[in-house]
């Protein structure tokens, strides 16, 4: 079983940040996605710890870092930026999931000297959600920041008692590949993956944030974007934008099963060799 990941709350010029820090070697900056925090720990995989530093904020609304005025992407980079000074970190790679993916872009758009590659996996690049659809008007109800945690608390208990059932019905949410037979060691990655799960007030700002083309396209550092053509949760769109926008981008296409959780299945050895290639070279 894997060990948990031990956070830290730091004092910067811009306020309180939380993160995690394991490994050592080059430091790559994990700006995770929706519901997670410094305890992420699923996109940490195949990285070997005694050759990278593996950081990881939880961003503005998750965790112990507050929402504050850290609303934006730009706010948000900004605050990471400032970890990096705390911890005498001078360069790193940004590693932008889901929809920390426009917290991500902004760092390495205004921070060039700090960031020299980025890597985006299924991540957001624009307007997420329409605001008078049926998930957004969901979302709202249901990640409400008084009832988010009860929420989850639910998700938690079911999980650990029906974690068949539960992996089938959240299934659809990350990936368009037909439901099938889930095999064990995938439905007790995604459960655990649950077990620090938290919406706070950052899913909710998540999902009315927004990036701007100019933002994306000062993107100058060597940039790998990979997405998967089963995503049901960030649609292909996203990455196509972005590979539009930035200049020294590359696009990986991956058909893997479990769509937007490019970490678990057994075709996750391809996304993640693909991750490492691009980093090592």
């Amino acid at each position: 079983m894997q060990k948990q990941l031990n956070c830290k709350v730091i004092d910067t010029s811009l306020g309180t940040i939380e993160y995690s820090s394991v490994g050592t070697g080059i430091p790559i900056v994990f700006v995770h996605g929706g519901h997670s925090n410094c305890r992420e720990k699923l996109s940490h995989k195949g990285f070997d710890q005694t050759k990278f530093r593996l950081i990881t904020p939880s961003r503005p609304g998750y965790g112990k870092t507050p929402l504050k005025s850290n609303q934006t992407p730009e706010r948000s980079a900004s605050l990471i930026a400032a970890l990096l000074d705390a911890l005498s970190i001078e360069q790193v790679i940004v590693y932008g999931i889901s929809a920390g993916g426009p917290t991500a872009v902004a760092l390495a758009a205004h921070y060039p000297d700090k960031v020299f590659k980025l890597i985006l996996a299924c991540a957001v690049s624009k307007k997420w959600l329409d605001e008078d659809g049926k998930i957004y008007k969901t979302a709202q109800l249901i990640f409400n920041p008084r009832i988010e945690k009860l929420n989850w608390g639910m998700v938690r208990f079911f999980s650990r008692i029906f974690p068949k059932v539960m992996a089938r019905s959240f299934y659809p949410q990350f990936s368009r590949y037909p439901v099938h037979k889930l095999k064990k060691e995938d439905i007790n990655e995604l459960i655990s993956s649950f077990k620090y799960f938290n919406s706070g007030q950052g899913f909710l700002n998540d999902i009315d944030q927004d990036l701007s083309e100019s933002v994306i396209a000062k993107v100058k550092c060597p940039t790998l974007i990979i997405h998967s053509t089963n995503d049901s949760s960030v649609p292909l769109s996203h990455a196509k934008h972005l590979h539009e926008l930035i200049e020294n981008s590359e696009l990986e296409i991956l058909d893997n099963e479990w769509g937007h959780l490019l970490w678990i299945g057994a075709d996750a050895t391809e996304s993640i060799a693909k991750t490492i290639r691009f980093i090592e070279k």
